[in-house]
């Protein structure tokens, strides 16, 4: 008798480890990216494609021209204007 008692006593005291151990898992998505950069360009606002990154635009002569140029491929072609 005491030996049923025993396994009896046993078998309560698995269930609940077992229990405790199907923890529900978080869904992961994956790693963050960074955040979308918009360039305003004289074309119109548009994402800056991955890779390139915005710059102030410049005029012929070198002054300001209140647009963004995107700039890709660490500085080799510009997207939009001169740099």
């Amino acid at each position: 008798m005491k030996v049923l008692l025993f396994a009896a006593a046993l078998a309560l005291l698995a269930v609940p480890a077992e229990a405790a151990s199907k923890k529900r898992q978080s869904k992961s998505y994956g790693t963050y990216s960074a955040p979308l950069q918009i360039a305003c360009t004289q074309y119109g606002c548009m994402p800056v494609p991955r890779g390139c990154q915005r710059a102030p635009g410049r005029t012929s002569d070198g002054s300001p021209s209140g647009f963004d140029v995107i700039v890709c491929d660490g500085g080799a072609y510009t997207l939009y204007g001169r740099r």
